[in-house]
């Protein structure tokens, strides 16, 4: 048998093996393992990178913190094509999957051998096929690896790839492997012990790590809004930054409106509203859908206590946005309140200066908290509640 035989066998082969997996997936629903479900429901993490091409870490996310919608965003690496980050990490507005050997869809472009495994990491070295944010992200933060399975030398391939740097140099930032297979593979643990002395290993398996992170995490975090006692956030902290708003408002909650590209700020202005007891809602998906969403829209507006406009370089730039019907209904509902009640609070998360702010004259009579970055303090959530509770529209 010739070898261009061989290698069309050998590509039919692949053909099918990938053909076969996407049918089985697709006709089978597996549900997220109750260790990726913890994992998931630690805020503090916002950015994950998965070695499989299921959606299994994606569909923990979306249970944990979305109730279910498919909120998070999903990004997939091929050798092919270079896939990167939308944005750095501190602007990504939703927690962000990115599947580093591709993931599961209908061309060959994910990973299911050894073969593959190999074209993969080759690619992610290569000069136009790295993924640069993505590996900035790595280099400059603490890592968690959990689970893995990949042989002694991957592992450290891995882990060099990550930092881009030689393990023995000093760095500021570390990495923790839970990895029940340690005992097996000494010469990783001497090589972690005697290289990479910044690396730490757990040998008491993925899902046990994740246990014990949840339960310390949690025990740390104190309850959360809407579950129990509320805690102050302050301004060193960073609250909950991915708490996704319900699908209805609830009476008389506060109504946050933003521009779509101020979501990840507007994320940390709920979390430090919920967290202060202050009950704030702000619509998720920011599409106009007709004439039904513009009703629910203007009927939250017609029943919240307070209406909150979110003022950035971003409103400053859009003439026309959905934000801006938000805010002339909010304008038109005070034209039934009594004269300077208090029901419209701007909210300013940059340096937008008010004399030349593009917004109805009625917010520039009110006044103006600034919240850089949307991070409520102590003290402005303690104004907050002086105002929501004193006067009421």
């Amino acid at each position: 048998m010739s070898w261009s035989v061989i290698s069309r066998a050998a590509a039919a082969v692949r053909i099918y093996l990938y053909a076969r997996i996407r049918t089985i997936m697709r006709e089978s629903t597996f549900a997220p393992p109750a260790a990726l479900v913890k994992l998931a429901e630690i805020t503090d993490f916002d950015l994950y990178l998965s070695t499989t091409f299921d959606s299994l870490l994606e569909d923990a996310l979306n249970v944990a913190r979305f109730a279910g919608a498919r909120s998070t965003d999903v990004v997939a690496y091929t050798p092919s094509k270079l896939v990167d980050l939308p944005a750095s990490r501190e602007k990504l507005p939703r927690p962000l999957v990115y599947h580093l050997m591709g993931r599961l869809s209908a061309s060959p472009t994910y990973v299911i051998s050894d073969e593959d495994v190999l074209e993969c990491v080759c690619a992610l070295q290569t000069a136009h096929y790295t993924p640069q944010k993505l590996f900035n992200e790595l280099e400059q933060n603490h890592l968690l690896f959990i689970g893995g399975g990949f042989s002694d030398w991957l592992t450290r391939l891995f882990l060099r790839l990550a930092k881009r740097r030689r393990l023995s140099d000093p760095r500021d930032v570390g990495e923790v492997l839970a990895y029940s297979r340690a005992a097996d593979e000494p010469g990783l643990v001497f090589f972690l012990q005697q290289v990479s002395s910044r690396t730490r290993l757990y040998a008491g398996g993925a899902a046990a790590f994740v246990d014990e992170l949840h339960r310390r995490w949690m025990a740390r975090r104190g309850p959360v809004a809407g579950a129990g006692v509320s805690r102050p956030v302050a301004a060193t902290e960073e609250p909950g930054r991915f708490l996704p708003p319900t699908g209805e408002m609830a009476d008389r909650a506060i109504f946050i409106s933003y521009a779509r590209e101020d979501l990840a700020a507007v994320q940390q202005l709920k979390a430090g509203l919920d967290a202060a007891g202050l009950n704030a809602w702000f619509d998720l998906q920011q599409l106009d859908s007709g004439d039904d969403f513009a009703r629910k829209i203007r009927g939250n507006i017609a029943r919240c206590s307070y209406f909150i406009p979110v003022i950035s370089a971003t409103t400053q730039s859009r003439f026309e946005g959905w934000f801006r019907r938000e805010w002339n209904w909010a304008v038109d509902r005070t034209e039934g309140m009594v004269a300077g009640a208090r029901f419209i609070l701007p909210v300013c998360i940059d340096d937008t200066p008010e004399k030349s702010a593009l917004v109805p004259e009625q917010f520039l009579k009110a006044h103006w908290t600034r919240l850089p970055g949307g991070v409520v303090t102590p003290e402005i959530a303690a104004r907050l509640k002086e105002i929501t509770g004193r006067n009421t529209p």
